[in-house]
């Protein structure tokens, strides 16, 4: 029989942080200048940055039911987020028939925890300690505050149960996670670290005093949650050092989604767009990699990964085949990092939220919101994607569109929207529209008394919003400038969890 000591150095220790709402430009070896951010920074120093990671969605929900399942969430309709917890569509979360990254950890004999915010299913049997977790500690839905005293919809819980918090939020999961690595260190383990630094409310907390050269009282604040956050890292990244394990774990830290500069002042510098866009600000994060025992140093990594790949390179370093019944879109990525093999990870990859998608194939990339034109940029000139080449260039565009909807073919259809009090019990239509909008067109018809097929201000129904939909300012709503209008707000709303 195998010490434990044997055993641990057989199969390494996994890590992964996840940090929730980080712009691309928001730490230091992606420069940023004005918030220190050393701990994690370190992963980069001692392992691999990827210039070219990839979220699997453009906001928090879906984008962590693409890491937990290894797959694009798609595969099982997890397309977008749920809102909050008490007005939840009945069938949101990761069904129990895709396995999760700690189910198939733990039936390697991995002692597996997760701590901090989950937000892929509320319901009993969809929860952390019933999805492979030994122990979680943390939140389920999509946002909490860091205050310790407040009372809160969403409760902090152990295992399930609610359980009273006494330090800034961050401080208080830094010391679970460590806890966890303590009390797993004769065994290898599984630790699942998701943050809901940087994510707001932009609460005030006992960082942001270090920062007293950024003289904005908002990004002071965010840079106090961001330092907070890679205290965090450091912290837990210390106590595996302590314990003796540095080399045996492989370390991965990325984040969910891009930045929401305005809400934040996060930053996705060069990149054009946000959070809840499939601009290359929605998309790609911040993305680093360590295993002392297996990779180089320092090494800089420009093909394209992509947040599922973390499952199957932790299931690939544990030795875990994988199913024939849930095969991964996630691949091992260690041979790619190594030169062992010469490919790329992956030659293509895409993104679909509703009426927005994207697609990258190669240096090329397509976003198309489907109530505008489609847009084309050559991303090896053009990171910043500023100079649309889609009339210019027809067939590389027609060559992203097929692959696109090639892809779509084995997707299922989003299988709930985004609900909230004002939404509640209204259900949602294939593509992610509101079947609400449907009601909306019949009003619009009604409303329009001439029957032109157009509104004037007298006769649309909400004229405080009339100028903002009338961009062309001829006095009218057409059907297509209420579309645009109302899938703008249909974005805005999937900034919210």
């Amino acid at each position: 029989m195998l010490s434990a000591i044997g055993f641990a150095a057989d199969k390494p220790n996994i890590i992964i942080f996840l940090a929730d709402d980080l712009g691309y430009a928001d730490i230091g070896v992606n420069g940023c200048k004005d918030i220190p951010t050393p701990n994690i920074d370190s992963i980069a120093s001692n392992g691999v940055r990827f210039t070219d990671g990839y979220a699997t969605h453009c906001v928090c929900s879906p984008s962590r039911a693409g890491l937990m399942s290894g797959m694009y969430p798609h595969r099982f309709g997890f397309e977008h987020n749920s809102g909050p917890e008490r007005f939840a569509d009945p069938n949101f979360g990761q069904p129990r028939e895709v396995p999760t990254l700690a189910e198939k950890l733990k039936g390697a004999d991995y002692a597996t925890g997760m701590i901090g915010k989950w937000h892929i299913g509320f319901k009993e049997g969809l929860r952390p300690h019933e999805r492979g977790f030994d122990y979680h500690y943390g939140f389920l839905s999509g946002a909490h505050t860091y205050l310790s005293g407040r009372e809160d919809n969403d409760p902090i819980v152990r295992n399930g149960d609610p359980v009273k918090t006494s330090k800034y939020l961050t401080d208080e999961f830094a010391d679970e996670a460590v806890g966890f690595v303590e009390r797993s260190k004769d065994k290898p383990f599984f630790l699942y670290f998701a943050f809901n630094a940087v994510h707001s409310p932009m609460d005030a907390n006992p960082y942001s005093e270090r920062l007293s050269g950024i003289s904005d009282r908002k990004r002071r604040t965010y840079g106090g949650m961001l330092s907070g956050l890679d205290h965090a890292v450091g912290r837990v990244l210390e106590k595996v050092r302590e314990i003796g394990e540095e080399d045996n774990t492989l370390i991965f830290f990325y984040s969910d989604n891009g930045g929401p500069t305005t809400q934040t002042t996060s930053r996705n510098d060069p990149l054009r767009g946000y959070k809840g866009q499939f601009f290359e600000g929605g998309i790609r994060v911040p993305f680093l990699m360590q295993w002392k025992a297996k990779l180089k140093p320092a090494t800089v990594y420009h093909n394209m990964v992509m947040g599922f790949d973390c499952h199957a390179t932790a299931l690939a370093a544990a030795g875990v085949a994988v199913s024939k019944n849930n095969p991964l879109d996630g691949v091992d990525l260690v041979p790619f990092i190594t030169d062992k093999n010469a490919m790329q990870p992956h030659d293509r990859l895409f993104w679909r939220s509703g009426d927005q998608h994207a697609a990258r194939l190669g240096d090329w990339k397509l976003v198309d919101s489907r109530n505008s034109q489609p847009l084309l940029f050559d991303l090896k000139v053009d990171i910043s994607e500023s100079k649309d080449l889609a009339t210019t260039h027809p067939d590389r565009l027609k060559e992203l569109q097929s692959a696109f909807a090639e892809w779509e073919k084995g997707m299922k259809p989003a299988q709930w929207t985004r609900q909230d009090a004002r939404t509640q019990g209204v259900a949602g239509n294939r593509n992610g529209t509101p079947a609400a909008g449907g009601r909306m067109q019949a009003a619009l018809k009604a409303a329009d008394k001439n029957g032109d097929g157009k509104l004037s201000r007298e006769e649309y129904p909400q004229p405080a919003v009339f100028k903002d939909i009338d961009k062309d300012g001829d006095g009218f709503a057409t059907r297509d400038e209420i579309q645009v209008y109302y899938a703008g707000r249909r974005n805005q709303e999937m900034l919210k969890p």
